[in-house]
């Protein structure tokens, strides 16, 4: 963790294989990364048919996500805006390709890295409220994962050791072992647990998140419950939930939690593994427990290697090259779920699994908003949630008509159901009561302009645009919007703009071929 996110500086440069190249095929692009003058460098370019380059896109590297176990992810910074870079450095086969989510699509160097993801690869990074990957002058306060992320913040706990002592424990930095297991859990939870969605509660952000407090106090996280047709298949980031369904956690009660295993100041190498875990499992369970005699376990390599068998690891589906370990701790290889595993949901939640709701609050339903945001999140790619999505929202327009999310849900609503004028009035509504999203903006010009109101709508999309300056559909949109109204001029400086941000979009760059000249002065 204390190499979660480190600066692409001329020491990590040279453990690296430099210089590189790399084609994609797929998006038919060529990329090639490496050092000049001490910096890293990424280009992203395409050639004609007679080889000539039709565009490159050269960024410097800032820094990269990772500790190099499984590899490292680079980030550009644009405006006070952080990216992922399209390729990134694998440490197995030692080469480069595809970042994550980059192997069949191009998206240049225009992903944002969002607050939900850099919160989790650095110690304390500070993001613009309201915004989609814009950060301060200093995007990091501290760069990789710190002593606070687990502890608290320790200024109260230096100017209490700096008093005079008086005896008494100091409770005001964070001991993860005299924590119960729930809150100590919670501590890892809030990286270490994807689900299907997480949700932050209204008025909260991922700065409020506080070891020692429960989790669910700031974040929800949601897993869509699995069956027996569909059973839990990703290791990736569900370190916990795969924990919650072993033998080892369930025989517990609950008692066993990730500090049973981990100590979070300890690494052991990849030769050290097999021991050091072995004598983890040693703590409640003994040689003979095992139904493999010991004397053919001693001679394995590595021997007696507990972990190797109950707990191995698997490719990562969504990261090339890289595995994850299955921390669901089987009996055998293909040991199937336990029958907990599909009755997981509440009277409260029946088509979710709240994973982290506090011990005592199981049964009790989330906030309505929090439920919105889950639902709505969902229904974008599993359609099963889009009546719960709508009736939750219905209920919510009832309850909280000035709440300015659940105004824009109830406008694009509207919108995607051609009622404009509710639409306009849902969206206005909402830009009123609270500061304005770039996506709200967005969906008040599309209501706008299907209600022949173009001027207002060209100015909400600028709108949209000045608060989300990469967000390639707005800025499409506005082109679309000046070229029906024949506005031409500004359409071909919109178009001019839009390929100096993304000049990988081929089409675009064809648009503003044939777009006609302005005229000589």
């Amino acid at each position: 963790m204390g190499r979660s996110i480190v600066p692409a500086d001329t020491a990590l440069i040279s453990r690296l294989s430099l210089p590189a190249h790399f084609t994609n095929q797929t998006i038919d692009r060529h990329f090639d990364i490496f050092e000049r003058d001490g910096s890293l460098y990424e280009s992203e370019f395409a050639t004609a048919p007679d080889s000539t380059e039709i565009f490159r896109d050269t960024r410097p590297i800032r820094w990269m996500i990772g500790a190099g176990i499984n590899g490292y992810g680079p980030i550009v910074e644009q405006d006070h805006y952080l990216f992922q870079a399209p390729l990134s450095y694998y440490t197995k086969p030692g080469t480069w390709g595809p970042s994550p989510g980059y192997e069949a699509t191009d998206l240049g160097f225009n992903r944002p890295i969002l607050t939900g993801c850099i919160f989790c690869h650095s110690g304390r990074a500070n993001p613009v409220a309201g915004t989609n990957g814009e950060y301060a002058d200093q995007p990091f306060s501290q760069l990789s994962i710190g002593c606070e992320n687990c502890h608290g913040p320790g200024a109260a706990h230096i100017a209490a050791m700096k008093a005079p002592a008086t005896g008494a424990a100091d409770t005001r930095i964070v001991n993860p072992k005299r924590l119960t297991p729930y809150l100590a859990d919670n501590i890892c939870m809030a990286c270490h647990q994807t689900g299907d969605v997480r949700v932050l509660k209204p008025g909260k952000s991922y700065a409020d998140i506080r070891p020692g407090q429960p989790l669910d106090d700031v974040l929800s996280i949601f897993l869509v419950p699995p069956t027996k047709d569909s059973p839990p298949d990703v290791d990736h980031v569900e370190h916990y939930y795969s924990m919650t369904l072993s033998k080892c956690y369930r025989a517990s009660g609950g008692r066993l939690s990730c500090l049973s295993c981990h100590d979070p100041h300890v690494q052991p190498t990849a030769e050290e593994a097999p021991a050091y875990y072995a004598r983890k499992c040693m703590a409640c369970h003994t040689n003979s427990s095992c139904r493999l005699p010991l004397a053919i376990r001693m001679r394995q390599s590595p021997p007696n290697n507990c972990i190797g068998c109950h707990m191995p690891k698997r490719d990562i589906q969504v990261i090339s090259h890289s595995s994850a370990t299955n921390h669901r701790i089987v009996a055998t290889p293909g040991e199937p779920f336990p029958d907990v595993t599909f009755h997981q949901t509440t009277a409260a939640v029946p088509d979710l699994i709240h994973l982290d709701p506090d011990p005592g609050q199981k049964d009790t339903a989330p906030p309505s908003l929090t439920l919105l945001q889950a639902y709505g999140e969902l229904s974008s790619d599993k359609p099963l949630y889009v009546s719960r999505y709508l009736e939750v929202l219905k209920s919510l327009e009832t309850a909280m008509p000035n709440n300015s999310l659940v105004e824009s849900a109830a406008g694009r609503r509207d919108l995607k159901a051609g009622n404009y004028e509710s639409a306009a009035t849902h969206l206005l509504h909402a830009v009123e009561v609270s500061q304005p999203q770039a996506t709200t903006c967005a969906d008040l010009a599309d209501a706008l302009a299907h209600l022949g109101r173009s001027d207002e709508a060209l100015s909400w999309l600028d709108k949209s645009i000045a608060l989300d300056p990469f967000n390639p559909f707005t800025q499409r949109a506005l082109i679309v919007e000046l070229i029906r109204l024949k506005r031409y001029a500004r359409a071909r400086a919109a178009l001019e703009r839009y390929v100096q941000v993304f000049p990988q979009d081929e089409y675009i760059r064809q648009m503003l071929a044939k777009a006609p000249k302005p005229p000589a002065q």
